[in-house]
Formats: structure tokens, sequence, C-alpha cells
């Protein structure tokens, strides 16, 4: 298993595209469409690929926004794992990738995501890598979640090598 991922680009915009939920998670991610829409609308967001090896297998969008006073936010939004690769343990390896990535990119310790609030099984691997509720909700009514410890060392080591 080689995960990484690489910037959505022309080579494998369509692919993106393509990717699908189960019906019973529909409203709780918006659909890459959507995504792809909005990262070209705002430029502080930085859309990804999640692949095994040459397969695509997901899809992430993160990125910093300064106007979050005093300090800016880094946000991971958008983990999304195709329908046909759930449940094969994809989200226990990207996300503490993700947040290894995003700290080294950005150099901030603490990460926000948003989630809805009927997403258990989103929720349950958040707090497993350290995510809590903070009190906020964001622009689309869902719940914010902030990780503000460092992960244990072997999460980000795991992540390191996942990343290279």
């Amino acid at each position: 298993m080689y995960i990484h991922v690489e910037p959505v680009n022309d080579k494998n915009r369509e692919a993106v595209l393509a990717l699908k939920i189960h019906e019973t998670q529909k409203g709780f991610v918006e659909s890459p469409e959507q995504c792809l829409k909005e990262a070209a609308e705002e430029k502080c967001w930085r859309p990804v690929g999640i692949y095994d090896g040459e397969q695509l297998v997901g899809f992430s969008m993160y990125g910093y926004f300064w106007q979050y006073l005093p300090f800016g936010r880094v946000w991971l939004d958008r983990l999304l794992i195709d329908r046909d690769y759930q449940g094969h343990g994809y989200g226990h390896i990207v996300l503490p990738m993700m947040i290894g990535k995003l700290r080294s990119e950005y150099h901030r310790k603490k990460i926000y995501l948003s989630v809805v609030e009927e997403n258990q099984g989103a929720i349950h691997l958040y707090e497993k890598f350290g995510f809590q509720f903070n009190g906020e909700t964001d622009v689309h009514g869902e719940k914010v979640m902030v990780l503000k410890e460092t992960l244990n060392r072997s999460a980000e080591r795991s992540a390191e090598r996942n990343l290279n």
C-alpha cells in the first residue's frame, strides 16, 4: 500500500469527479464537483486526489485561511473515500497522513475541520485522532472540531512514511 495525494489537475479531474459515496452518506460531504467549484472561486483551497499507488481512492481539500484572527486557521475539509474503497482502512491511514502534511506545509499545531452532526462514523474517526468539538459551527451549520495536540509519534511516523 502506497498512499499519497496528488493535486487535482487536468489529468485527474475527470476521475476525481467520478468519485462516489454511499446513498446513506449523502448530505454528509459535498460532491467533488461542488468542492472543485468552490476551490476555483476561493483560491485558499487545495483540492487533492487520494491515491493507493496509481489507483484514485478518494478526495480531500485543505487550506489556510488568514481571515481567522489573530493567526489564521488551517482547515482540513472534504475528506471523502470512494464508496468502493470504504471499509478498507483508508480513513485511518489518510487522516494522520493529511494531518502530517498540513503541519509540515503550514507550520501550525491546530487543524480545524467541520462535520455534520449525524455523521457519526466520521466523528468517531476524527475523535480517535484527537479532534475535539470546540463549540463553534461553520457557515453551513456544521460543527467545528479542532486538533490541538500532536499525534502520537507512531501515527506521525506512519504519516511521514506515506507522504514520502
